[in-house]
């Protein structure tokens, strides 16, 4: 993969999320870009419960656990280390983000709110129901965007959707520079390529840039910026937003 920038995309004034979308899709057809399948990330929040164990008493169980869960493949490729969860699970009310990314079927990503990132393979859900104890599903918090992939020459587009439930909440706009994995080495492409269909809407340099500079860009660094629009969006829509249908 390259470096890859999300944003949210305003509703247009006097349309709805699908008509807006629709005319986004169309600037990139007019562009040259072509339909390349469909796509989806979607984001379950968790929140960490109160617990009797201690640092030593968390890191043990994880450990069982994972080797419970070894007959299902569950492979911990990047795990935080123990002290930083346990620091975490401490801390009763802490967030994590359970993500998924069709772009990437055997991953799933937990993202701790101001913490570590770890990707595991997608049985990681089973680890979950087996953590309970340590992290309860925040009720209907589940919040996901799907929509059409385009590719223009070297960029690849993604507009989608954004839902929670059956109400469309927002839009969001994924741009990704396949050549380059250094994001300081490509921001001034990239922006060139969002102005052309998202004018006066173009975001700037996502803050997970600054975090890394000259840092092999990776896909934990997209899903962390999925995880801030999603968090975004569900602050902006705690009423219907007029003029959605």
């Amino acid at each position: 993969m390259g470096v890859t920038c999300v944003s949210q995309m305003p509703v247009a004034e006097g349309k709805s999320v699908q008509q807006t979308v629709e005319l986004l899709t169309r600037k990139l057809e007019m562009l040259g870009a072509e339909k390349q399948g469909t796509f989806c990330v979607d984001c379950e929040t968790y929140h960490t419960a109160a617990s009797t164990l201690g640092s030593q008493g968390w890191s043990a169980m994880v450990r069982s656990q994972l080797t419970a869960t070894s007959t299902s493949q569950v492979q911990v490729i990047l795990l935080p280390q123990p002290s930083q969860v346990a620091g975490i699970i401490g801390q009763t009310g802490k967030l994590m983000y359970v993500m998924h990314n069709s772009e990437y079927p055997l991953s799933c990503f937990a993202l701790f709110e101001n913490g570590p990132c770890l990707i595991a393979d997608t049985n990681f859900d089973v680890l979950m129901v087996k953590l309970k104890g340590f992290f309860q599903s925040a009720k209907a918090s589940k919040i996901e965007t799907r929509g059409t992939r385009y590719q223009y020459c070297d960029f690849l587009v993604k507009v989608g959707t954004v839902t929670m439930g059956p109400s469309a909440r927002g839009i969001s706009v994924e741009v990704e520079y396949g050549p380059c994995v250094v994001a300081s080495d490509c921001w001034s492409l990239l922006l060139e390529f969002l102005q052309s269909f998202l004018g006066s809407h173009t975001p700037g340099a996502p803050a997970v840039f600054g975090n890394r500079h000259d840092a092999v860009y990776g896909p934990a660094d997209t899903m962390v910026q999925y995880m801030e629009l999603f968090n975004k969006i569900r602050k902006q829509q705690q009423v219907p937003v007029a003029g959605i249908r």
